[in-house]
């Protein structure tokens, strides 16, 4: 389903090609913003804009509630090990520690595989309201760009070659500012859950 940014992206593709085409070919100022921006990003405005349109929260959305779903089959599966009260001695206690080590892995600590299932989970909830929000801000940012002289400056095709350079940089480091903020508190979100990367308790 097509939401405002793949609209706007649509219409707005040929002064997004303009501005990549002018940054590309003329430049920009020497000490713009696009400069930092496109050092963070590194990737053309055009190109930002694209790769943030080609992110689906749709296809991560039907994850979290089958992850729960393992989370408590796994909390289940560790309340239904059966105790060791009918019988005693060597053999009761070490089945005991194993039921124990068993029950831990699978619901203890944060560890657990329990753990871990929700932990993604709630990752994976939080990627997309991420990539909820960044695509609205772009698409913000770019209803703004379009409507700006800096596009008519682009798009008229009769402005001076410096004039052009000033109207693209100060469109791309927009675009950019918006894609770059986004990205770098999606590393937030990815380092928050570093742990779920490490290899299980053996």
């Amino acid at each position: 389903m097509m939401d405002r940014l793949d609209e706007l992206l649509t219409v707005a593709r040929p002064l997004l090609d303009r501005v990549d085409e002018v940054l590309s070919g003329i430049g920009a100022p020497g000490g713009h913003d696009v400069w930092r921006e496109l050092r963070r990003v590194r990737l053309l405005p055009g190109d930002a804009a694209r790769a943030v349109a080609a992110l689906r929260p749709a296809a991560i959305r039907d994850a979290a509630p089958e992850l729960r779903a393992d989370a408590r089959a796994y909390a289940d599966l560790a309340d239904a090990l059966p105790l060791a009260t009918s019988w005693t001695g060597e053999a009761a206690e070490a089945y005991e520690t194993a039921r124990r080590g068993a029950a831990e892995l699978l619901n203890g600590g944060p560890d657990s595989l329990g753990h871990r299932m929700s932990a993604t989970a709630d990752l994976a909830d939080s990627l997309i309201g991420w990539m909820l929000g960044i695509r609205a801000g772009l698409a913000s940012v770019l209803a703004e760009v379009m409507v700006s002289t800096e596009a008519i400056v682009l798009t008229s095709g009769d402005s001076p070659p410096t004039d052009q350079a000033d109207a693209a940089a100060a469109i791309g480091a927009r675009l950019l500012r918006t894609v770059a903020d986004g990205y770098d508190e999606a590393e937030g979100l990815l380092a928050g859950s570093a742990d779920l990367q490490s290899p299980l308790p053996v």
